[in-house]
Formats: C-alpha cells, sequence, structure tokens
C-alpha cells in the first residue's frame, strides 16, 4: 500500500511526544527539524481529498489538499520553523511541546475536509495555546483564564452551528462554502470572527498576547488570527457584512496602537488592525481581493512575527516592555534596529518589502469594486501603521532618552530567526510572483506601477513629517488602556446591584413560592404515605406473615403425624403379611394338591349347604 499523503500535522505532533524523552542536543534538532519535514512535505503533496470515510450517512474527510490550504500550510511551516528556532533556547520543554501542539492543531484546521475535524482541531488550538501565555508566570494566569474562558465560548458556538447547520442538511458537513442563511451558520461565523479578534470581541487577543512568553507570542501572532481568516476566505467569502467588520477593525486598532504604552500590546491591537485588512478582503468577495487577503494573511505572519521576536528581544534584554520605560538602546542593539525596521516598513507598505505587494491588493479590489469610501479608510489606517509600528514604537524604544539600566547578552538563535523572517520579507517584496503563483484564486495584479510606488512614498513621507512635527503628542505616558473593558468595569456595580437586589428578590419569591406550592404539600403527602404505610400496610404485611408461618406448622404437624404415621402403619401391616405368606410357600406339590382339593371340598359344601 503506498502513503499518497503524509498530514504536515503529524511531524508537530509525534515531535511533541518525543520531546520529553530526548536529549538536550536532539532536542534542538527535533525543534527545527519537524516543521521543515512538513514543509517538504508540503511541496510534493498532491492534490486531493484524504482518509475519507462515511460515519452514520455524514462523509468525514480528515485531509483536504488544494491550494487554498497549501498556502496556509506553507506559511504555518515556515513561521513554526522560524519561531522554532527563535526558541531554542528556551529550557521549558512544556512550552515548546504547547507550541508544537498548537502549531500542529493550526494545520490540522487547515487541512480538515469536513466540519467535524474542523472543531476538532479548532479545539485543541484553544487548548494547547493557552499554556504559551500560563508558562510565562504567575501574573499571566488571570488573561491565560480569560483568553480559554472566550475560545470556550467561540468554540460552543461553533459546534452548536455545526450541529444546526448539519441538520438541516446531512451533506452540509463539508468544510466548503456556508451561505449565511439561519441560525447555525450566523453561530458558525459568530465562532469564527471571535478568533478573528473581530471588535468588539477582541479584548482577549491584547490581554493575553502581551503576556504570553517571549516565544509564545511569536507563535500565537502567527496561527490563531489567520486560521480564523483561512476559515473566512473558505466558508464566507462574499459576505458583505464583513466588510463592516474589517473596517471597523482596521479603525480601531490602529487608534488603540497609538495610544498604547505596552511595546507588545501596540503590536497586539495592530494584528487586530491588520486581520481588519483581511476580512474586509473576504467581504469583498473578488478574486483580487480574496488572493489580497490570503497574500496580506501570508506576510503578515512573516513581518509581525519579525515585530514579535524583535520586541521580545528587547524584553529578554532589558526586562522593560512599556515605551516610558525604554529608550536609548539603539547604541546597544543597532542590528536589532535595522531588523526591527524592516518589518516595520513591510506592514507599513514601503516598496520593495512584503506589505507593498500583498496589502495593496485589497485596496486596489475595493477601488475597482467601486468602494470608495472603503478604500479611502484602508489607505488612511496604512498610514496609521507606519505612524504606530514604524515611527512612536521605533522612536521611543530605540531613541529618545539615554539608556542607563542592565543589557542582558541574548542567544544568537534569537537574531538568525529574525534575520530569516526580514529576508523572507525582502524576497517577497522584491520578487512578488513566487507568493503570487501559489495563490488560490485566479486574478492578475501588478503592484510595481508608478501610480502605486509613488502613492505609497508619499503617504509615507507625509506621515513621518506629522509625526516629527506633532512629537510631543505621541509621548508615551504611564496610563492603561481600558478598551472595552470600561464597559465591564462601569457596568459591574449596576450588574452587581442587579445580581443582590432585583434577582435576589426574585430568587427569594421563587424559593418561596416553590416552597409554598410543591415542598410542603410534598412533605405532608409524605408523612400521610409514611402513616399509611406503618400503621396498615406494614400490620396487613405482618399479619399475612403470621397466618402463614401457622399454617406451614400445622401442615409440618398434619404431614408428620398423620400421613407418614399412616404410611408407615400401612408399611408395617404389609411387611408382616408378606411373612406370614411367605411361610405358606413350601415348595412342595402334594401340600399344594391338597391345599386346593379342600378348598373345593369347601366351595362344593357352601354351595350344598347354601341349596338346601
Amino acid at each position: 500500500m503506498t502513503i499518497k499523503w503524509i498530514h504536515p500535522s503529524a511531524f508537530f505532533f509525534i515531535a511533541a511526544i518525543l520531546l520529553p524523552f530526548v536529549q538536550e542536543r536532539t532536542r534542538k534538532y527535533v525543534q527545527w527539524g519537524a516543521p521543515l519535514l512538513a514543509f517538504l512535505s508540503l511541496l510534493v503533496a498532491p492534490i486531493g481529498n484524504y482518509g475519507e470515510l462515511s460515519i452514520m450517512g455524514l462523509s468525514i474527510a480528515y485531509g483536504r489538499v488544494d491550494r487554498l490550504s497549501l498556502l496556509f500550510g506553507y506559511v504555518f511551516t515556515i513561521s513554526s520553523f522560524i519561531g522554532m528556532i527563535y526558541a531554542l533556547h528556551v529550557k521549558k520543554r512544556g512550552e515548546i511541546i504547547a507550541s508544537f501542539l498548537y502549531a500542529g492543531a493550526a494545520l490540522g484546521v487547515v487541512f480538515s475536509g469536513d466540519l467535524l475535524t474542523l472543531f476538532v482541531f479548532w479545539e485543541l488550538m484553544a487548548f494547547s495555546s493557552v499554556f504559551l501565555v500560563w508558562f510565562s508566570g504567575v501574573e499571566s494566569k488571570g488573561a491565560g483564564m480569560r483568553y480559554l474562558m472566550i475560545h470556550i465560548l467561540g468554540g460552543m458556538c461553533l459546534l452548536v452551528g455545526i450541529v444546526l447547520y448539519v441538520a438541516q442538511d446531512h451533506h452540509a458537513i463539508s468544510f466548503s462554502h456556508i451561505p449565511l442563511t439561519g441560525v447555525g451558520p450566523a453561530l458558525i461565523l459568530l465562532g469564527v470572527l471571535i478568533n478573528t479578534a473581530a471588535v468588539p470581541l477582541h479584548s482577549w487577543l491584547p490581554d493575553a498576547y502581551p503576556e504570553a512568553t517571549i516565544t509564545g507570542a511569536v507563535f500565537m501572532s502567527a496561527l490563531t488570527t489567520k486560521t480564523a481568516v483561512y476559515l473566512l476566505i473558505r466558508s464566507f467569502s462574499g459576505t458583505e457584512i464583513l466588510i463592516i467588520v474589517g473596517v471597523v477593525m482596521t479603525l480601531y486598532g490602529a487608534v488603540f496602537a497609538v495610544l498604547e504604552n505596552d511595546i507588545r500590546r501596540i503590536l497586539a491591537y495592530g494584528i487586530i488592525s491588520q486581520v481588519g485588512y483581511m476580512v474586509t478582503g473576504v467581504g469583498m468577495g473578488e478574486n483580487l481581493a480574496l488572493n489580497g487577503a490570503a497574500a496580506h494573511a501570508f506576510a503578515h505572519i512573516l513581518y509581525k512575527g519579525l515585530l514579535m521576536m524583535a520586541m521580545g528581544y528587547v524584553i529578554f534584554m532589558t526586562g522593560k516592555r512599556k515605551l516610558t520605560e525604554l529608550g536609548g538602546i539603539y547604541n546597544t542593539m543597532p542590528l536589532l534596529f535595522v531588523l526591527y525596521m524592516v518589518g516595520a516598513f513591510a506592514i507599513s507598505g514601503l516598496p520593495l518589502l512584503s506589505g507593498f505587494v500583498t496589502k495593496s491588493m485589497i485596496i486596489s479590489a475595493a477601488g475597482e469594486s467601486h468602494q470608495e469610501v472603503v478604500m479611502m479608510i484602508l489607505t488612511f489606517v496604512s498610514s496609521g501603521t507606519f505612524l504606530y509600528t514604524g515611527l512612536r514604537l521605533p522612536y521611543f524604544v530605540f531613541f529618545g532618552k539615554k539608556w542607563e539600566g542592565p543589557i542582558v547578552d541574548p542567544p544568537g538563535n534569537m537574531l538568525f530567526a529574525m534575520g530569516l523572517s526580514a529576508f523572507l520579507c525582502i524576497v517577497i517584496g522584491i520578487f512578488p510572483g513566487l507568493l503570487y503563483q501559489a495563490l488560490p484564486f485566479s486574478a492578475t495584479y501588478h503592484p510595481y506601477t508608478m501610480e502605486h510606488i509613488v502613492s505609497a512614498l508619499e503617504l509615507l513621507f507625509m506621515t513621518a513629517i506629522i509625526f516629527f512635527l506633532l512629537k510631543k503628542w505621541f509621548q508615551p505616558k504611564e496610563t492603561i488602556s481600558i478598551d472595552l473593558d470600561w464597559l465591564y468595569r462601569k457596568g459591574a456595580p449596576l450588574f452587581r446591584f442587579i445580581l443582590h437586589k432585583p434577582l435576589s428578590g426574585y430568587e427569594e419569591w421563587i424559593t418561596g413560592a416553590y416552597q409554598s406550592v410543591l415542598i410542603r404539600p410534598a412533605k405532608i403527602i409524605a408523612q400521610w404515605a409514611w402513616n399509611i404505610d406503618t400503621w396498615v400496610i406494614d400490620r396487613i404485611v405482618n399479619a399475612t406473615g403470621f397466618l402463614t408461618l401457622l399454617e406451614s406448622r400445622v401442615s409440618e404437624i398434619f404431614d408428620v403425624h398423620v400421613v407418614d404415621g399412616t404410611v408407615n402403619g400401612l408399611s408395617t401391616v404389609l411387611d408382616s403379611s408378606s411373612k406370614k405368606l411367605r411361610g405358606l410357600q413350601t415348595g412342595r406339590v402334594q401340600n399344594y394338591m391338597l391345599a386346593m382339593v379342600a378348598g373345593v371340598a369347601v366351595m362344593a359344601a357352601l354351595f350344598v349347604f347354601k341349596t338346601f
């Protein structure tokens, strides 16, 4: 039997199983070898469905390989390879095992051929990724629990939606386009949007990602939201409500990123903003927009991973994570600054970098579909992206005041991993055809037009001028961005009042009514039943038992003294008679003849006597 295809998740799951048992040196080979093998397996993976079987009339397929799944499979394995190199110095094997399970589950989602398999891997993603938050320390427990609860909610929405959707049509178990008609598809979409961090369901992301471990944040920035984008492209392309959702995400994330003080929270809000571009492209539904969403997800995983690695490097070296605590570290880390700026310029759309050739596809698709307002908003947000990622964050981290704190020498593997990501950002920007030929839909796009290049440079240049002219307005402050938590905090007193007053009174009224209507009558009936049982039924049963015992005793006496006596007496008489009769049997013929003659004589005499 020939194995046509090996699921890429298998390499990650096997690595997770092996890690606790291998030596330290072997552990490092396993760490980068598993994602590399998974990537190589995808290069030769044939298109098709695998592992198909029928369960209760439902067609299950644990693996489906097509151009869309391959594109996301490529970037997930590449980012995992880079992330594992970045984490080679990590001693906590539990953290690496959680990363392998997380990445393997993400690949499981991407290559799922049915909704049931999708849900299983979807939940594995949630339960494995939360450990990347918890491994950060005691202070991250709350953020991790919130992250887990939100994703459990999203999983419940997804599961209930799948059940309702499949109940309508048994053939709907296939993981394909889902029309947004009915409660089932709406719940599926809601569950997916939770994972995209769509506003107002986004608070888990800027809450959890900054609290994750330094290496865990790199994996989390790459997988969860992009897996959700993959689901949207696969199942909800052309759903126009997503245009509004995406545009709101782009604006909301950019605004809060500009206001934030924590360096990883800035990048976390940036994820929300950039994923908004992808969601908008999915909502448009045209091939160019869908290709733009897929391509931007590919590029975003690489440059956002680079930015997360760079800021993790800063935290590793300084122990600080707020702009107000940092500044002036350029002289200590000039190479880090260069690598960071590659990612910052890429996300901002500078020509010759990856973001320039991917994000612009979505903006161009908006223009071609005559959605001018959407196109203007997305262009405006591009300026904001450069403001918070390419200007404000690097300026107040690397420049500004002089750094006087201690510096810890970082391991070389962290810089090497960042170098790989920066290299890929440049390669994709210079040779976009390498990415375009792998895109799933048929569409033509040429990013390097004079108009596009000039407009991009003008936008970046004007943004830089505004920043340096108004630099004091962008000074970081010791503040906490409450975000939509404001609603929870302000609503908490009202919630407690409702909980302790109206709801408590209602609960007491219900309890009293329950006692009066059900409990007390039930107790009275139970007491009556107990009395009847004790004084009537039990006495009848006892009397019946006594009579039964009496009857059995009488029967025993009759049997012993009457029946057995009679039987024994008869046997004695028969025994005595048999002995006497036995004495008559002498065995002599003359005696028998004499007896017969005597008998005949007696009978003759009786006859004569009767005659006379």
